[in-house]
Order: C-alpha cells, then structure tokens, then sequence
C-alpha cells in the first residue's frame, strides 16, 4: 500500500495529516507534476483525473480524490473520529468540510494556481483576472470561519476533524498569495495558532514560524 503524492505539498498533505492523527503509518511517493508525470500514461491508469494524492492498495486498486482516501482510512480505523460520530455528527462535519473547502480553500487554490509563477507549469494558461476575482471570496470565506470558531474550538464544532484539516491546508496556503488573516478574526486566529501546533500538523507542515 503506497500513497502517490508528496506527502509535504498539495492535497497530499490532508490525507497525510489525517494519517498522523489516526496513528498510520503508510508510505507515500512523491510525484514529479512540474515535470509532468501525473499526465503519463502509467499515471492515468491511476488517477484518470491526473491529481494526486492516489492510495494504491496491495492488490492494485486505486482510490483518488483526498476525501474518498480519508473516507476509507476512517472506515478501518474508526478511532480517532475525524469524520463525525452518529448521523448529525457526520452530516455536520461533512457541511463544515464543504464550506471550507468551497468558501475558503478551493478560491485560495484558484488564486495560488493563476498568480504565482513557478504554478504555470500546471495550468494551461494563468488568468490574472480570476486569482483577483478569487480574493474577496477567500476574504469572506475567512470571514466564515472566524464567527464559527467564534463560538466552537473546532471548525465543526468542539472535537478537531477533517473540517480542520482542510482548513489548515487553506490558511496555509494564505502566506503564497500574499494573504494573511486580518487580526480582527480573533477566533481563526485562535484556531490558527492552536492547531498548527498539533503534532500532525508539525509532523507533516514544519513548527509553525514564531
């Protein structure tokens, strides 16, 4: 069982995390996408979208999409819960993790992608226009956030799951497009600062920078 993707950058990083916090140790294999690997053939057969991460099991079957990954890792190794315990737990994390990613991460990835130069290997053409676009809504989506975190410790609410790590991967990814969290959000900022502490979290993003 191998894990295709760095496990230190893109959404390789959120199943690496997830991993941490469940205690599992599964190897992952970096996957050369300035140089174009995630587009050769062999690759395809693997993920048909060319993304990573990709959890290859032992007998050659392969799962993609970030979600699905953590989706599966949840399934065999329940404890601890990251994905919500009973069915209002799990449909409340589920929304959380949907806005995040929707709100906040997918336009912060958006303007990385079509505003950062050395990223214009992976895109076809870099629309200045969109990553401008983008940037009030990773505002607002921020701005979501802090009147959640506001009132719970956790983004979905008071136990740390896959919501935050998405949410970590977004505030990460904040510092590349020249963003930062407004010190006004008291409760992001809270979030912020505590788990960027987690021990997964350093495991797999580095201490946090003083």
């Amino acid at each position: 069982m191998k894990i295709w993707g760095a496990r230190n950058g893109g959404n390789p990083v959120r199943v690496a995390i997830f991993l941490e916090e469940k205690g599992i140790d599964i190897p992952f294999e970096p996957v050369d996408l300035m140089g174009g690997a995630h587009r050769a053939a062999d690759f395809l057969v693997k993920s048909p979208t060319a993304q990573v991460p990709v959890l290859e099991l032992d007998d050659g079957t392969c799962l993609s999409e970030t979600i699905a990954i953590c989706r599966y890792f949840e399934r065999l190794h329940p404890e601890p819960p990251l994905m919500g315990v009973g069915p209002l737990d799990e449909a409340v994390v589920e929304m959380w993790q949907r806005r995040v990613e929707f709100l906040v991460y997918g336009p912060a990835r958006e303007v990385f992608r079509h505003s950062v130069a050395f990223v214009k290997a992976l895109e076809p053409v870099q629309l200045a226009p969109w990553a401008e676009l983008n940037r009030p809504r990773v505002a607002a989506g921020l701005d979501l956030l802090d009147a959640q975190l506001r009132r719970h410790t956790f983004v979905s609410g008071d136990q740390f799951t896959v919501a935050d790590i998405t949410a970590i991967m977004a505030c990460n990814m904040l510092g590349r497009i020249d963003m930062e969290i407004p010190a006004t959000l008291t409760g992001l900022t809270r979030w912020r600062n505590q788990v960027f502490q987690r021990p997964s979290v350093v495991s797999v993003l580095g201490a946090p920078k003083a």
